[in-house]
């Protein structure tokens, strides 16, 4: 089997698991995963959307993650930025790369996230 990407984890603080899956969950249309119980004790979240999976663990000396992210390819671009807008989360269009729409929202923690367009631009 070729090399693949399992998942992503990201670390957020105890007890913010409810407010990580209004994100994950209600804006980025992911699923909450079951964690195997030696690991739901310790809290935290696992999310999957199609091949992008997502860890979040708790970490009791937490600090967002400012410059290492995750990096998601999202089909319906636009009509995610429109979400994010009406509820007024922000997010920084990054237009360094040519032929790449991007931009980076954070998490509800602070967690930095990369969003890419998956329809290629001229």
């Amino acid at each position: 089997m070729p090399w693949h990407l399992d998942h992503v984890q990201l670390a957020i603080p105890l007890g913010a698991e409810a407010r990580c899956d209004e994100f994950y969950v209600d804006v980025l249309g992911f699923t909450v995963l079951d964690k195997p119980a030696a690991l739901a004790a310790r809290g935290g979240r696992w999310y999957r959307r199609d091949d992008a999976t997502v860890h979040l663990g708790v970490d009791v000396d937490f600090r967002p993650s400012k410059k290492a992210h995750p990096a998601l390819v999202v089909e319906g671009y636009d009509d995610l930025l429109a979400r994010l807008s009406e509820r007024g989360l922000e997010f920084t269009p990054d237009e360094e790369i040519p032929g790449l729409r991007r931009c980076y929202v954070e998490d509800p923690v602070g967690n930095r996230v990369e969003l890419i367009d998956a329809t290629p631009r001229p």
